[in-house]
């Protein structure tokens, strides 16, 4: 990255920001996890695109041979059968550029992570009055 590049401001600088040929991959990317997270708003962080809903829901990213989608770690757990035939580490999943991406298992997960985030924002909300 070069030194003076000013940090990028919006997902949409973001996926402007990548090469052509990936870009509507990424805006696809993006719609599928709006339309499974509608009440989560969109920001940048750690440089990547973020959705964000009573915390960090889900991140993904563009690298030079494939795109990064980072549900946390207990997202990818919950789908570690269907996950198996992609890299996956702790909290990360790699899609290869040449296949298509699996839109359907990413709206499930995303979908999984606004059930997670919500359920630990009202646990969090219920220990809070118990103070």
């Amino acid at each position: 990255m070069e030194e003076n590049k000013s940090p990028i401001k919006s997902i949409d600088e973001y996926i402007l920001s990548c090469p052509k040929e990936v870009q509507e991959v990424l805006k696809n990317l993006r719609e599928v996890i709006k339309e499974a997270a509608p009440e989560a708003t969109e920001k940048i962080s750690y440089q990547m695109p973020t959705f964000f809903l009573y915390g960090n829901l889900v991140h993904f990213a563009n690298f030079k041979n494939h795109i990064g989608f980072y549900p946390t770690p207990n997202g990818i757990e919950a789908f570690n059968q269907e996950l198996s035939k992609y890299k996956t580490s702790k909290g990360a999943i790699q899609f290869q550029k040449d296949e298509p991406l699996p839109y359907e298992l990413i709206s499930r997960i995303v979908k999984y992570r606004v059930v997670e985030n919500i359920k630990k924002a009202e646990e969090k909300a219920v220990n809070k009055k118990k103070q």
